[in-house]
């Protein structure tokens, strides 16, 4: 088996050929490791460990030599952690010059999880400072490029994530979402992400945007995000919020019937103020085949009204918060992000009181609506990835739009704390990626994952590589 079919290999069974003694975790680390070197211009990693990870790879192929060895569900399966997630001994810089000498002591939750079921990490994926837009760039790494065309974003704020995935730089990503951050990317880079109900996994520490603010996979199969949330989704004192352990077993629970779901299709959520025609066909030629699969479909836009300016008040509050102590230092904090700290100082304590007011009011308009539906279909994204250089899209369809209009389909479930995952399903004319969201009632991770598994079977993606490399 040569070095490239290492690095396109699904996370299963990648740990299937391990344990079989087929091949070794230090082949595949190394497999990978020479593929992110190669692929340098993508600029998705910003931190490599690649002599711990090389040790550990080689820890990894000691045990599966013992017949004693239990080993892991992941064992010998390399991971890459977003740069905005605290890594033991590994620089975390959440995408700033504030940070770049930051070596946390711990790991968070989900990244010691994943260690504790055989994964090695490689190292830490690109993002935008604090996460705080929807393209990953940043003073102290720059921009990373979409595999699929490198004068284009991968989106973010999970971009080196999204990047790093598609381009076969390791099956499995660790990313956080807070907007839209896993599940934008993730439609960008013609991936599966799947943001799990606010939580199912453990974040600590907390983010700027904490109550926002998911950790999450990304992969290029279903099944390999379902081995990451059996790995990951459990409590954590850490996060007193964590929900907790519900004994699910997510890659069995893949195999069930979508038959008799009722599920709506909304083009526009009743709040988008445009949709790119390309992605607009496509996902609403996938949101057509559910019906295919058992499930009863129809076109319904909720009637809601939008969410942005609380949910802005919430996000931008936060990171206002964690970037004021450092405006001495301006010239490390990104220009963009400067109008948006002096914006948060200026807000009264009451406007950010009555954002969260607003929030709990408006969680009763996707309530009612999911009283009815079982999963809502939608859009991930209302456009195609954007060139690099620009952070919003200033028309759509030929309609000028404003900053939130790229993420309308997104934040809002963020908003309710919803399970809701994006699937591939299609590119535009220029070769572009296109994904569809399938978003589900409160706690109903199993059903996304369930229904974004039913699609991958009947129109499956990993086969579609980017042609970089």
């Amino acid at each position: 088996m040569n070095n490239s079919d290492l690095c396109w290999m699904s996370a299963a069974d990648l740990a299937a050929a391990i344990a079989r003694k087929k091949v070794s975790p230090l082949e595949v680390v190394d497999a990978v490791l020479s593929r992110i070197d190669t692929l340098k211009q993508l600029n998705a990693y910003v931190t490599l460990d690649a002599d711990r990870a090389r040790q550990a790879a080689k820890t990894a192929e000691r045990a599966v030599t013992r017949r004693s060895a239990k080993l892991g569900p992941l064992h010998g399966v390399p991971f890459s952690v977003k740069d905005l997630i605290i890594t033991r001994d590994v620089r975390t810089t959440f995408g700033t010059p504030l940070y770049r000498d930051n070596v946390p002591t711990e790991d968070a939750p989900p990244v010691e999880r994943l260690k504790a079921a055989g994964a090695i990490m490689l190292g830490k994926t690109n993002t935008p400072t604090l996460g705080w837009v929807g393209v990953t760039d940043n003073l102290l790494f720059g921009a990373t490029r979409n595999p699929w065309s490198l004068g284009h974003t991968p989106g973010g704020s999970s971009g080196g994530a999204g990047a790093a995935v598609a381009a076969g730089l390791a099956p499995l990503a660790l990313g956080t979402d807070g907007g839209g951050s896993i599940r934008k990317p993730a439609a960008w880079c013609g991936i599966f992400g799947f943001k799990a109900s606010w939580g199912r996994i453990a974040v600590y520490p907390a983010s700027a945007a904490w109550s926002l603010s998911h950790h999450g996979p990304m992969t290029r199969t279903v099944k390999d995000a379902a081995l990451m949330m059996n790995a990951c989704a459990a409590p954590d004192d850490r996060d007193q919020y964590s929900l907790p352990a519900t004994g699910v077993d997510y890659v069995k629970a893949l195999k069930g019937s979508l038959k008799g779901l009722r599920v709506a299709w909304s083009e526009t959520l009743g709040i988008a103020p445009a949709v790119d025609p390309e992605v607009r066909a496509a996902t609403a030629k996938a949101a057509r085949s559910f019906r295919e699969l058992g499930c009863r479909v129809e076109s319904a836009d909720p009637t809601w009204p939008s969410p942005y300016d609380c949910w802005r008040t919430i996000f931008l509050g936060g990171i206002g918060a964690r970037l004021a102590p450092y405006l001495d230092r301006r010239d490390e904090i990104d220009p963009g992000l400067l109008p948006i700290v002096e914006e948060a100082q200026k807000m009264p304590p009451t406007k950010y009181v009555q954002a969260w007011f607003d929030r709990l009011a408006w969680w009763q308009h996707a309530r009612q609506f999911f009283e009815r539906y079982d999963l809502l279909l939608s859009p991930t994204v209302a456009c195609p990835p954007l060139r690099i250089g620009d952070f919003y899209p200033a028309e759509i369809g030929g309609v000028k739009v404003g900053r939130e209009a790229a993420s309308v389909f997104t934040y809002p479930f963020n908003m309710t704390g919803q399970p809701a995952a994006t699937v591939p399903c299609g590119f535009t004319k220029a070769g572009l990626p296109i994904g569809l969201q399938i978003i589900g009632r409160r706690y109903a991770d199993v059903t996304v994952l369930r229904a974004s598994a039913a699609f991958e079977a009947a129109h499956p993606w990993a086969q579609h590589r980017p042609a970089v490399g």
